[in-house]
């Protein structure tokens, strides 16, 4: 859950990032993942049962819906990916949508892909290249 997270982290502690990175992220998981049995007890264990207050802290709409202005603009550079055959390719529209509607600086890019390797290998490069334009280091 690494790009869930990533962003989950960028919004919660926006001071402490100035770059967040997602590929083919589980943008919902406090929300839906339960419904994959294999899934379940470990979304419950981290989030709760459902309509607890760790499941709706945790939830990176709600957090970015509730955000002050204040909050909106500290929020770090969001990057994201997600293959066109993703199973999780609509959550991460949905947040793309999202990001837009708020105004947030951010990229999102679709390819051709699904959840796997051959299609994240791929978008770490772009990643890193969008990070390098980003972080430039401080003088001494």
């Amino acid at each position: 859950m690494g790009g869930y997270g990533a962003i989950k982290f960028g919004l919660k502690y926006p001071d402490m990032f100035s770059l967040v990175g997602s590929f083919s992220g589980a943008l919902d998981a406090p929300l839906r993942l339960e419904d994959n049995k294999n899934l379940r007890p470990s979304i419950v264990s981290v989030f709760g049962p459902d309509g607890s207050q760790t499941r709706k802290d945790n939830d990176i709409f709600r957090l970015l819906r509730d955000a002050s202005p204040d909050a909106m603009k500290r929020i770090p550079y969001v990057y994201m990916a997600c293959g066109t055959e993703d199973f999780l390719f609509q959550t991460n529209r949905d947040f793309d949508n999202l990001l837009i509607e708020k105004k947030i600086p951010h990229e999102y890019r679709e390819r051709p892909g699904a959840h796997e390797w051959v299609f994240w290998d791929g978008q770490i490069q772009e990643f890193l290249r969008v990070a390098d334009k980003m972080i430039q280091p401080t003088p001494l």
